[in-house]
């Protein structure tokens, strides 16, 4: 990925991002209070009207208390992409700009913020038949496509789950049409116009700590009424299939409601999904060197509002 050189003459954005369930939303809110500031969800999954609770919306008051950006803004059955978020980003930030109002960006989908700080690659290119080949091939003897693209491309599947089809078929795709890796064909050809100067900070956690607020957070959820959402959901027409459903805990509830998993084995797997997902969070942190990693305490969001006060002054002053 091309980064080119961040500049004075950029607008400033200061981001807030970590692990689900690091506290960085809260942590936002105490700084946006303190600051007068607006927050801009970078949540892929907080854009889908309807589901509120298992993607950890800001709460009715919250949105009250503190302007909210990127929320609720397509119904389930609708496409929304990072490059579309990046537009809808540019354009909340610019008239926020003009206005003189500050805005935070917190979340962490990676991707969300990599499109928000320095724009998106082009799409890789595929191949239709060979898709449908490798998918034939996959269905003839399972697990042929990992081993084949562990041949090819091992970083990208070390890092894939074994079970992730469509992800080793799609980096299998690109090599074979490519010649090259995923990550060496978004290198290539990858752009990023950097159009902001960034502060990044990002709330981390020892790994016990982050998996037990996790657990906490299952338990406070279920105990809202997300099973009574998934079930409204359904009942409203949306499938499975849609994006939303791949939100954390989505899919094994409504598993829990065709009764094919008990109370118990629901909260285990949502937990599983929660951790792994953290992780794959994890691999994404460790590849973006701008963030500044910093841990909680009880003083670290009037720290972090000076900080950041003093760097919007600065670059205004510049």
């Amino acid at each position: 990925m091309v980064r080119t050189g961040l500049t004075r003459d950029r607008p400033p954005l200061v981001c807030i991002t970590g692990a689900t369930a690091s506290g960085k939303s809260s942590l936002a809110l105490q700084i946006a209070e303190v600051l007068e500031a607006e927050i801009l969800s970078v949540d892929s999954m907080q854009v889908y009207r309807g589901f509120d609770i298992g993607t950890a919306k800001p709460s009715r008051e919250e949105q009250e208390l503190i302007v909210h950006h990127g929320i609720d803004l397509v119904e389930p059955h609708e496409s929304f992409s990072a490059g579309a978020f990046a537009d809808y980003a540019h354009d909340v930030l610019a008239t926020a700009r003009a206005a003189g109002r500050t805005v935070l960006a917190v979340g962490g989908t990676g991707l969300y913020l990599k499109a928000l700080l320095y724009g998106l690659s082009p799409s890789t290119p595929g191949d239709p038949v060979l898709r449908d080949q490798l998918r034939r091939e996959e269905a003839a003897e399972p697990g042929s496509l990992l081993r084949r693209l562990r041949s090819v491309d091992p970083e990208t599947a070390a890092r894939l789950h074994p079970n992730d089809l469509v992800r080793v078929e799609r980096a299998l795709e690109v090599f074979l049409v490519t010649g090259t890796t995923q990550a060496q064909w978004v290198q290539q050809h990858g752009f990023g116009d950097a159009p902001y100067r960034p502060l990044v900070f990002g709330l981390q956690r020892p790994r016990e700590e982050l998996r037990a607020r996790m657990e906490e957070r299952i338990d406070t959820m279920m105990a809202a009424g997300w099973v009574d959402e998934v079930r409204a959901l359904l009942a409203a027409g949306v499938t499975e299939e849609m994006t939303p459903m791949k939100a954390l805990g989505y899919r094994e509830i409504c598993q829990y409601l065709r009764s094919e998993i008990d109370d118990q084995e629901l909260r285990r797997r949502i937990a599983v999904v929660c951790h792994r997902f953290a992780k794959r969070q994890g691999t994404w942190f460790n590849r973006e060197q701008s963030i500044e990693w910093l841990e909680p305490d009880r003083g670290l969001a009037s720290q972090l509002a000076l900080r950041i006060r003093e760097f919007l002054d600065g670059v205004r002053d510049a």
